[in-house]
């Protein structure tokens, strides 16, 4: 690093990482006895498992949180091409941008648990979940996205997320309720359809097999 520069933070971080990086940043150019400004800004990525490519050639929104004008005009350039596209890009603050990653995860894994919750209740009522979830996602304000009922959300973002910003709360002395209940109802919900499936068989599994279609891994 000889002329000023901004560093940026791609990645789902915690929320506080822009802080430790340019702590750090600071402490070399120290030992090497320089004062060149720099900026550190957090660009979070809002990519879909299995359609990454489009979600970034297509995006809904680019959040950018960052300290200065100097970096605001920076990266405003290096996503010229995408504004006249008409993608909207949003500056913020830093922590609020490394924060919207986590909330934007935690609210989808939110609609997914409270519809799993739902669900169950519907096979205790007689209520046809299916019919439920039609009435309620042509609701504009809900929408019918992430409100199909299953075996609760997995992959590689939605738990650690879920999880992160937990454990950010708690950190902080305080406690994200909602989120904690989320988190719950998705742990329950990996064992319900072991549930169906020994009801079914009456409790006897011994010797059968079972192939479950649509489960995928990251190798």
């Amino acid at each position: 690093m000889n002329n000023y520069m901004v560093v940026v933070t791609k990645s789902t971080v915690p929320i506080g990482t822009a802080k430790k990086v340019k702590a750090e940043i600071k402490k070399e150019l120290e030992k090497r006895n320089l004062n060149i400004p720099f900026d550190v800004a957090s660009n979070p990525e809002f990519l879909k498992e299995g359609d990454a490519i489009n979600d970034f050639l297509k995006p809904d929104r680019i959040v950018v949180g960052i300290e200065s004008d100097r970096a605001k005009k920076l990266l405003k350039k290096l996503y010229k091409s995408f504004l006249l596209n008409g993608h909207p890009i949003l500056f913020m603050d830093v922590p609020s941008a490394e924060l919207t990653k986590y909330a934007a995860n935690s609210m989808l894994a939110t609609k997914i648990s409270f519809m799993n919750d739902i669900a169950n209740l519907c096979e205790i009522v007689g209520a046809d979940i299916n019919n439920v979830r039609r009435g309620i996602g042509s609701d504009s304000r809900i929408g019918n996205k992430f409100i199909y009922a299953g075996v609760g959300y997995g992959g590689s973002c939605f738990p650690k997320d879920v999880k992160a910003l937990i454990k950010t709360a708690d950190e902080n002395s305080y406690s994200l309720r909602i989120l904690k209940s989320v988190e719950d109802v998705n742990d329950d919900q990996k064992f319900v359809l072991f549930s169906k499936i020994k009801k079914h068989f009456n409790g006897n599994l011994k010797g059968k097999k079972f192939a479950i279609w649509g489960p995928s891994c990251n190798k």
